[in-house]
C-alpha cells in the first residue's frame, strides 16, 4: 500500500494536521500567528545548515526553530517588542537563508520544494519522521493540555493552579517548531502558518469548549487534505498550495454558515 505516492501523500498530509490543527488552535487563542509564520520563515535557514553539515533537514529545520524561539522568549523579557523582533529574526534568517543556499554547489537543491512542499514525493522514511513528530506534539498537548488552557486563559489563574505559564508557552512553542520541522515536506515553510490557522478558525464558531474547537480543527484539517489532494490530482495544481486552498474555503463555508444560523435564531 506504501508503494503508492498518492497514499503516502494522504497519509503525510493526515499526520501533520492532526497535530497541527489542533497545536493551532493555541495559536489562535494566544494570537501567536505571527510567532508561527515568523518560525516558519527561520526554517530556510535550517534547511541551508542541514545541507551544508550533511545531517538530516528535519534536524537542521528543528534546532533552528528551537533556537529562535528562545532568542525571542530572552529578548523580549529583558523589554524588547515581540512583534519588531519577530519581524526582524523572521526576514534575516529567511535571507541569511536564501544567501547561504545559494553557496551550496555540490548538492543539488529544490528550493521550491522547501518553501511551498512537495507532499508527492514523500518517502518512507519522510512518513516516519511526519507521524514520529506529531505523534510527539499530540502526546506533549494530552499531557499539558490543562495546564496550556489555563495559562492561555490567564496568567494569575495559572499560578493559582500551581503552573508556571512561562513554561507552559516553551513547551507550546517546542510543539510549534517539532510541527514546522515535519511539515516542510508536506506544505512548506511559506504554507505551514495556514494549517496552524486556518482550521482551528474554521472550526471556532461551532464550538462551545476548547475541546470540540480542537476536535473540529482536526476534522477540517483531515477534510482539507483529502480535498487538496484530489484536487491537485484533477486540476494538475501545486499540491500543498491546493491543500491549503481547500481549508481556506472551507473556513469561507462554515464562517458563512454561522452567520446564517445566527441570523435565522435573532429572527
Amino acid at each position: 500500500m506504501l508503494d503508492d505516492f498518492m497514499v503516502r501523500a494522504a497519509l503525510a498530509g493526515l499526520g501533520v494536521v492532526l497535530a497541527a490543527a489542533p497545536l493551532g488552535c493555541f495559536v489562535v487563542w494566544r494570537r501567536m500567528a505571527f510567532f508561527g509564520a515568523a518560525t516558519a520563515h527561520a526554517a530556510v535557514l535550517g534547511v541551508a545548515l542541514s545541507l551544508a553539515l550533511s545531517i538530516s533537514v528535519f534536524a537542521g529545520v528543528l534546532a533552528v526553530a528551537l533556537l529562535m524561539a528562545i532568542v525571542v522568549n530572552v529578548l523580549t523579557d529583558r523589554g524588547y517588542a515581540m512583534d519588531t523582533l519577530l519581524g526582524v529574526l523572521a526576514h534575516a534568517a529567511l535571507a541569511f537563508g536564501l544567501v547561504a543556499v545559494s553557496f551550496i554547489t555540490d548538492v543539488r537543491i529544490d528550493l521550491m520544494a522547501y518553501l511551498f512542499g512537495d507532499i508527492l514525493a514523500v518517502g518512507r522514511y519522510d512518513l516516519a519522521i511526519i507521524w514520529g513528530g506529531a505523534g510527539l506534539v499530540v502526546l506533549l498537548m494530552l499531557w499539558r493540555w490543562q495546564a496550556l488552557l489555563t495559562a492561555t486563559v490567564s496568567e494569575d489563574l495559572a499560578y493559582a493552579e500551581g503552573y508556571d505559564p512561562r513554561r507552559e508557552g516553551l513547551i507550546l512553542t517546542i510543539a510549534l517548531a517539532i510541527i514546522i520541522a515535519v511539515a516542510i515536506k508536506v506544505v512548506g515553510v511559506l504554507l505551514i502558518t495556514a494549517l496552524l490557522i486556518i482550521p482551528a478558525a474554521a472550526a471556532r464558531p461551532f464550538s462551545t469548549t476548547p475541546e470540540r474547537m480542537a476536535a473540529g480543527a482536526a476534522l477540517v484539517g483531515i477534510a482539507a487534505v483529502i480535498t487538496g489532494l484530489f484536487g491537485s490530482w484533477h486540476l494538475d495544481t501545486p499540491t500543498g498550495a491546493t491543500i491549503v486552498c481547500s481549508a481556506t474555503l472551507l473556513f469561507v463555508l462554515l464562517n458563512a454558515a454561522s452567520m446564517a444560523k445566527h441570523r435565522s435564531d435573532a429572527h
